[in-house]
């Protein structure tokens, strides 16, 4: 029989138990939903609904609940619906009718909160521990290459002088962002939701900051019709999944395209590469391709969850049952996906000859140029439209600008002088900058110290 079934006067239609039935997705919650059983029936006995003796038959029966699913022992049916439901059964299957007192006060309502909230905790720690060991490696790969300037691109076209150390730091600080987002996810999680019921709490005295401290909490949730309906702490993880794998996506497709024949900046060992059926000389960055196309997935399982909650009315309707998918699918590709980006930065080599070569293309010292004429006292959008012009006649000569002679160069402005050579050396130019944040040596070097304190911490 059914757990409402006093109030029906047919069984379930099977087609019905079938489409409702959620245990394909929610049995991976069981261990939580154990966890929060027992921690409730060590409460119940607090408050005198359970003797020590009854308590303690909950417990062991729940414990060995737990054993037959960790073995693979214990039997799944559609018929039951949900974890919530699969536990109770085998626990009174076990103990007979003192096992139906664990659920006095209670609601699958709360529980399905606790136990998804207890997962995603877990969960989001995994994940932040994972984004600290990426966040280490481009630490590592940013100081093993200190001393390496690149070209900086914007609209994907050469732009300026950067350190390489800079270049990857770039990344480290989207990380940087997408873990303290991790956090706050945490933290939005980390509200203890039992002993609200369905939606409007008991008159059971249920000792909730019992509860809290027993399963590890650091606050009880504020409102139980809001408790029953509150999925916003699956959207805050979702989301910060969603920037993360943005950021992963935008990683993967620099080293896609810095790695090219076309480029050769970087290159990705053999073993994390594959090949082609069909053209023998093929190496493919296909797990690269692979991280930025699930990025669009775990875009969807946001939009999703979204849609899901956009027009419920308030405390728990069914619909809610189908968040869990979108967002164990977020986590576990979002997981996947840094490890997998952590073994490409690691196993990144760098071509310093083909990124030097492309240092000596495009102009790139163009910007510093105009900077030096400014310092010699011409108001800067005067000293744009001369480099302009600059360029404009080593365009048609074929040349660069470290190739025209200091004549040459005066004929444009006696502003310029011998030194001038000096504004337009890669080494120099990043040597030179003063700004805080911006792409110097030393700027990198200072913030690898600070960061290797800040994922110490």
């Amino acid at each position: 029989m059914k757990p409402w079934g006093g109030r029906f006067l047919e069984p379930t239609d099977p087609q019905i138990e079938d489409f409702t039935a959620s245990i394909e997705i929610d049995k991976r919650l069981f261990a939580y939903d154990i966890m929060g059983s027992i921690a409730y029936a060590e409460m119940l006995e607090r408050i005198g609904i359970l003797s020590e003796a009854e308590r303690k038959k909950i417990v062991k029966a729940l414990e060995e609940i737990k054993e037959e699913i960790e073995t693979g022992r214990f039997k799944f049916s559609n018929e039951l619906e949900d974890i919530h439901m699969h536990v109770e059964r085998r626990l009174v299957e076990k103990i007979g009718e003192t096992g139906n007192k664990l659920h006095t006060g209670r609601s699958r309502n709360e529980q399905i909160s606790l136990d998804v909230r207890m997962f995603l905790k877990d969960e989001l720690r995994e994940i932040e521990c994972e984004l600290v060991r990426l966040m280490g490696s481009i630490l590592e790969k940013a100081e093993k290459y200190k001393d390496l300037s690149m070209p900086g691109y914007t609209h994907m076209r050469k732009a300026q002088i950067v350190p390489f150390g800079h270049y990857m730091l770039s990344f480290y600080y989207m990380f940087k962002r997408d873990r303290e987002r991790i956090k706050l996810a945490i933290s939005q999680a980390d509200a203890m939701p039992l002993g609200t019921g369905a939606l409007a709490g008991s008159t059971i005295p249920i000792d909730r900051e019992y509860l809290r401290e027993r399963l590890g909490f650091s606050r009880l949730t504020e409102n139980s019709m809001d408790t029953a309906s509150d999925r916003d702490f699956v959207l805050d993880a979702t989301y910060a999944l969603s920037v993360l794998m943005v950021h992963l996506s935008r990683l993967s497709e620099d080293l896609i395209i810095f790695s090219t024949e076309e480029f050769s900046f970087f290159r990705l060992p053999d073993r994390l590469l594959t090949g082609s059926s069909l053209m023998p000389h093929k190496k493919n960055p296909d797990a690269l391709e692979l991280i930025r196309g699930r990025t669009a997935r775990v875009i969807s399982d946001l939009f999703s969850l979204l849609v899901l909650l956009k027009a419920l009315p308030s405390t728990y309707n069914r619909d809610l049952q189908e968040d869990k998918e979108p967002l164990f699918h977020a986590l576990s590709v979002a997981k996947s996906s840094i490890s997998i980006m952590r073994l490409c930065i690691e196993g990144l080599e760098i071509n310093r000859e083909g990124i030097e070569n492309a240092l000596k293309t495009g102009y790139i010292e163009a910007t510093e140029l105009a900077e030096y004429l400014v310092l010699k006292g011409l108001p800067f959008r005067e000293a744009h439209r001369l480099v302009g012009t600059i360029i404009k006649e080593c365009d048609r000569r074929k040349i660069s600008l470290k190739d025209l002679q200091i004549n040459e160069l005066k004929s444009f402005s006696s502003l310029f002088d011998e030194d001038v050579y000096e504004f337009m050396d890669p080494l120099m130019i990043v040597k030179k900058r003063m700004t805080y944040g911006g792409a110097s040596y030393d700027g990198v070097v200072k913030q690898i110290e600070e960061e290797r304190v800040y994922l110490s911490s």
